[in-house]
């Protein structure tokens, strides 16, 4: 008994139907490892980016990068200061430049003041920072935490929900009542 198999053999242009396959896929455009991003401005470093692992989803309608394990910034301020910020997880959204930073989120600033919460939100382009989620400051003169933060990158400006914690008050005298 003999068997035949007919093969039939097409050339034709795929490429919408690999269009087709490919436009639902949610991979990364590229995974990067113990990475090191240098920002700068004008020949000045502005920041220092590390992580252990970087996702690059700038392949996406929505773009964004994600450090799935954590990510430290060192990023300077006008007198080149190192201020850092650490979180276990971070999402950066391209066009918005908007960072999300979830997890044992910690901002130290070269003053020795730390601000301590769970998710922390970064605008990069205002250079504001502000979260809805508990959180901790602390300083030479502030021990206090409280449920809401918005505040620039300085905290010269900031508002807060209801405070709860020790804040160093000076006061001066009246020279009326003084001799």
């Amino acid at each position: 008994m003999v068997c035949s198999i007919t093969l039939f053999i097409s050339c034709a242009d795929n490429s919408a139907v690999l269009q087709e396959l490919n436009r639902d896929r949610q991979d990364p455009l590229g995974v990067a490892t113990n990475i090191r991003l240098v920002y700068t401005d004008s020949i000045k470093v502005q920041a220092i980016l590390t992580a252990p692992k970087h996702l690059d989803f700038t392949n996406l309608s929505f773009r964004y990068a994600e450090f799935p394990e954590g990510l430290e910034v060192v990023f300077y301020d006008d007198q080149q200061n190192e201020n850092i910020l650490i979180a276990d997880y971070g999402i950066l959204y391209e066009e918005t430049k908007l960072i999300d930073l979830r997890g044992n989120v910690q901002l130290k600033s070269h003053d020795g003041s730390i601000l301590t919460t769970n998710q922390l939100f970064w605008d990069a382009q205002s250079e504001w920072i502000f979260t809805e989620k508990p959180f901790t400051f602390q300083d030479k003169d502030y021990n206090f935490d409280a449920q809401r933060l918005d505040a620039n990158k300085d905290f010269t400006k900031f508002q807060t929900g209801n405070l709860i914690g020790t804040i160093t008050v000076s006061e001066q005298k009246d020279s009326i009542f003084q001799p």
